[in-house]
């Protein structure tokens, strides 16, 4: 039997790390939690979650190096997961509080308007339908908490859309890095078949 394959799990003090390790450890990983730059750049897989507001985010990323440290290794072309705000750091800025993020995929994070049976935040279960094949991406129902969504993405790094009162990027990425607005580890059967398919990943 091979190894369990080491995930590092970025803490930036906005993730819910504990939930996500242990979702990566039913699904075959190995997780260890670092904020350690250095540990990002060697790491073999990193996963980035995350909630909460992305000017915070970066502010933390930034402090401690590790905004570069991920532009330099989702570069390289090794194996990466946002969750949710860490999905929302890739984009280029957010209309909250006007933060710039990585700017690794363009595009702007902006929040979802009101309307009637539609509240914001939007939290339940939703249908993610891709757009394109990807070894990561499955057409399923997963669990959705967000107030903000990526808008503007060219549609070459669309990998799943989702509607919820208009349709929008809810899985973005190229080549190794992959990036999702739903949570996986709140998302049961669905969930842990896409962390088992993101441990065994080869790109």
């Amino acid at each position: 039997m091979s190894p369990a394959p080491e995930i590092l799990l970025i803490d930036f003090g906005m993730g819910n790390l504990r939930s996500v390790a242990r979702s990566l450890e039913r699904a075959g990983g190995k997780p260890r939690v670092s904020r350690d730059p250095d540990e990002v750049r060697r790491a073999g897989r990193v996963v980035v979650p995350g909630v909460g507001a992305m000017g915070s985010a970066m502010d933390a990323l930034r402090r401690d190096g590790l905004d570069t440290a991920l532009t330099q290794r989702i570069a390289e072309g090794r194996p990466f997961l946002g969750i949710c705000l860490g999905m929302q750091v890739l984009l280029d800025s957010s209309e909250e509080g006007e933060a710039r993020g990585l700017g690794v995929i363009p595009g702007r994070v902006a929040r979802f308007a009101p309307a009637p049976g539609r509240p914001v935040p939007h939290m339940g279960w939703n249908e993610v339908v891709p757009v394109r094949d990807h070894p990561l991406i499955a057409q399923d129902h997963f669990y959705f908490v967000h107030g903000y969504r990526p808008t503007a993405v060219p549609e070459r790094f669309a990998l799943a859309r989702t509607e919820y009162g208009e349709v929008f990027p809810s899985a973005i990425g190229f080549d190794a890095c992959v990036a999702i607005q739903f949570h996986p580890e709140k998302s049961q059967r669905a969930g842990l078949a896409l962390l088992e398919r993101f441990c065994t990943w080869a790109p």
